[in-house]
């Protein structure tokens, strides 16, 4: 097993929808458990990477090589570092609980649900897996399909509209990334003599300044469209309103983080000297900066309770790539970790949305108002989901918002002062929700008899509520792990940089 753990890790819930498609589709209990045990099985073969994983060592590790496409130089490779590590746990553990989610709110076509599902796992684990390029773009391109189906099957009124504004937008990114990599495939024929798409292989490429330039700009459409960075992010808030409720979350709290891993896995380590640009990390910043204050301004004037989580993920994505193009080891590192922190809260808020859109059906705020009084349990849950994505101190969304803040300050101060205003508009906006939610009277009538969170519904917040206090009070491993593989993209980028710390460290009685 040792040897294959990451294969195990990528196929096992590709293995659990094969079994699920020979289950009579007429018994929905039998198909339901078996959704539920394939992807909690999905998540405990992935728990071993956690103890498996060396803090210390450099580097890719437990890498797997098969040759898939010789003539075209295509290998089958997977490898893990820290990055991937925490972005793998986050998707296998979302995935079980939002099939768990799923019990009582899909009733129609449930075995073609569960499936899509599962093959979407498998997507979403590929593409944190993948070390050869051509792999990496078929995982990317097999995430899309179940996507599309689950919004469009599964959605809401104006489900085939957002299902094909999702697709034909993620589509438009992908043809140019395609263009991209094909580009450094061929430089890499010219300079080397053979064909790969091998990652490590391509990194040895030496581009000009101008060649870099034009992939960067090819991948980040790409991967701006995913993020979503603004003025790319249109698609997002059609397609969360649309999707069921599972289908919300695994979008929120994994699909989302493909287009910040693409800058770190790909842009940044590929594309140095393009990466570092002025103009390129002004332009970068700046819509980062936007996308911050603007998301938060637009959630602010929302009427539908889930648009306004929609929105707020534009904002808190807004962090994670001001984060990443501060090009430095806190910027990185907490990006990262705010990735994490997203997919934990916004997780949490959208399954919020989705318990009280199960009992009452509407989404509007204002048909809401004193649900503590009815649903005391929920309310607190609520409660805790809301302070986690404010980012309160002891919940995971301040560590990732203070390190990034941190990184922000280190590269330009008039960059951490805007993204502070996103920090009081995201308390702001959430409070304000919660406050016309939850508190106040019971002035609708047809709230007066909603049930409380039962069991099983309890048993999907639980995980994240103990994954986010973790990591608020001890986010010490977090950065253990990503120490050394952020410290790889930074000296790629900036060589020298550590050096240069060090001897700024060194001058006594330097005022800094």
């Amino acid at each position: 097993m040792n040897g294959h753990l990451l294969s195990i890790v990528l196929f096992t819930p590709l293995a659990g929808m094969l079994v699920l498609l020979l289950l009579p589709g007429s018994n929905k209990t039998l198909i339901r458990i078996w959704a539920n045990v394939a992807s909690l099985a999905g998540f405990l073969v992935s728990l071993p990477l956690v103890w498996r994983y060396d803090k210390t060592a450099s580097g890719f590790q437990m890498v797997e090589t098969a040759d898939w496409i010789p003539s075209l130089g295509v290998k089958y490779m997977l490898g893990i570092d820290g990055i991937s590590l925490l972005l793998v746990m986050l998707t296998t553990l979302v995935g079980f609980l939002a099939v768990l989610s799923s019990w009582s709110a899909v009733q129609e076509r449930v075995k073609e649900y569960y499936a899509m599902f599962l093959l979407q796992q498998t997507g979403m684990i590929g593409v944190f897996l993948a070390l050869d390029f051509f792999l990496f773009y078929v995982f990317w391109e097999v995430v899309l399909v179940p996507m599309y189906f689950i919004i469009g099957v599964w959605g809401g009124p104006r489900k085939l509209y957002a299902a094909i504004k999702f697709f034909l937008y993620t589509l438009a990114g992908s043809v140019l990334m395609l263009l991209g990599i094909l580009t450094l495939y061929f430089q890499h024929f010219e300079q080397f003599g053979f064909y790969t798409f091998e990652i490590s292989d391509l990194m040895k490429l030496s581009l000009p300044l101008g060649l870099q330039q034009w992939v960067f700009w090819a991948f980040f459409v790409a991967f701006a469209i995913k993020v979503p960075m603004f003025p790319f992010h249109t698609w997002l808030p059609d397609a969360h309103v649309e999707a069921p409720t599972a289908g919300s979350v695994v979008l929120a709290s994994v699909l989302l983080k493909m287009g910040t891993y693409g800058f770190l896995r790909f842009s940044l380590p590929l594309l140095p000297d393009a990466s570092v640009t002025p103009a390129i990390v002004q332009v970068l910043a700046g819509l980062s900066l936007v996308a911050i204050i603007y998301g938060a301004l637009v959630s602010l004037m929302q009427k539908d309770w889930k648009k306004l989580v929609a929105y707020s993920s534009v904002s808190h994505l807004g962090f994670c790539t001001l984060g990443i193009f501060a090009l430095n080891p806190n910027g990185l590192a907490g990006s990262v970790i705010q990735q994490v922190n997203h997919g934990i809260s916004t997780g949490m808020l959208f399954l919020i949305v989705g318990v009280i859109y199960e009992r009452r059906h509407t989404r509007e705020i204002k048909e809401y108002g004193g649900l503590a009084h009815v649903m005391p349990v929920y309310a607190t849950v609520f409660a805790f989901a809301m302070l986690s994505s404010a980012g309160l101190p002891l919940l995971n969304g301040f560590i990732g918002e203070f390190t990034i803040l941190q990184g922000a300050f280190e590269t330009s101060r008039v960059w951490a002062a805007f993204a502070v205003t996103g920090v009081i508009l995201g308390a702001a906006y959430l409070l304000w929700l919660y406050q016309r939610t939850m508190l106040g009277e019971v002035t609708n009538p047809k709230n007066k008899g909603l049930p409380d969170l039962n069991w099983r519904e309890l048993a999907v917040f639980l995980p994240l509520i103990a994954w986010a206090i973790w990591i608020g009070v001890y986010p010490k491993p977090y950065f253990e792990v990503l120490e050394k593989p952020v410290a790889e993209i930074v000296e790629r980028v900036r060589p020298g940089y550590f050096g240069q710390q060090a001897a700024v460290q060194a001058l006594p009685g330097e005022v800094r």
